[in-house]
């Protein structure tokens, strides 16, 4: 895999009839990082774990919720539309709305696990 620049970057090569084709893949783009700054401001021990959380889904490449559970085993589809990934060894929980096809993630809310089991998030 060869980065070409930060906003893009070339994926899986394909070969057909003896032909190349490059597969063109843009980062996800997470909305909001100051979400997570904010969290782990008061959440010293999340600091680490939300970092790395950050780094792989700026830098990934998920074309379904298949790959999404591949890289993030612990991570759950909420119906209708929130994914809900265990942060710190099961001691937070980030709900997101992702958009596969716009390359978005939208951090809907980052609870400690007694707080994401009041479901509250549900409701907001």
């Amino acid at each position: 895999m060869r980065t070409t620049e930060r906003t893009a970057r070339y994926d899986r090569p394909l070969s057909v009839d003896n032909n190349t084709i490059l597969v063109y893949c843009a980062f996800m783009h997470i909305i909001s990082r100051s979400t997570l700054i904010e969290f782990w401001k008061s959440h010293q021990d999340a600091a680490i774990p939300l970092q790395a959380w950050y780094r792989t889904m700026t830098h990934a490449t998920f074309v379904n919720f298949s790959d999404l559970k591949a890289t993030f085993g612990s991570a759950d589809y909420v119906p209708p539309k929130f994914t809900v990934f265990n942060i710190g060894g099961n001691k937070y929980r980030l709900v997101a709305v992702i958009h596969d096809n716009r390359r978005k993630v939208y951090i809907r809310a980052v609870l400690t696990h007694a707080e994401y089991a009041r479901d509250d998030w549900k409701r907001e």
